[in-house]
């Protein structure tokens, strides 16, 4: 195989992977955090709205500066496990809120209150 066939082949490769990424990650995930955001207010969608711009602008100001500090203090090699780190403290917050919020656990609390 030919320099430009293989070098044609990898572009193309990376730049399919891109486009899933970009859709997966961007376009997916911020529609379904809007709806969830705004389906837990649904008297006040402006004020969801909002909350949902704020909270995705206090996410990137804080990963960008936890990432920061990694990278001056640890070098770029290390940026990967800011990654995973936010990824296991993101699953934790999700499983922690659904504990929390688990709709038969708060059933249960409102038929023993009303016992």
């Amino acid at each position: 195989m030919s320099d430009n066939k293989a070098w044609c082949i990898t572009v193309l490769g990376n730049e399919t992977v891109a486009i899933i990424w970009g859709i997966l990650a961007g376009g997916i995930m911020a529609n379904i955090n809007q709806y969830l955001i705004a389906s837990s207010a649904p008297e006040a969608p402006d004020f969801a709205n909002g909350l949902f711009i704020s909270a995705c602008n206090v996410g990137t100001t804080i990963g960008a500066a936890v990432g920061g500090l990694f990278i001056s203090q640890m070098g770029t090699q290390y940026v990967v496990l800011v990654g995973i780190l936010s990824l296991i403290i993101g699953l934790l917050t999700i499983l922690l809120r659904n504990y929390m919020y688990n709709p038969t656990k708060q059933l249960s609390k409102s038929v023993l209150a009303q016992d």
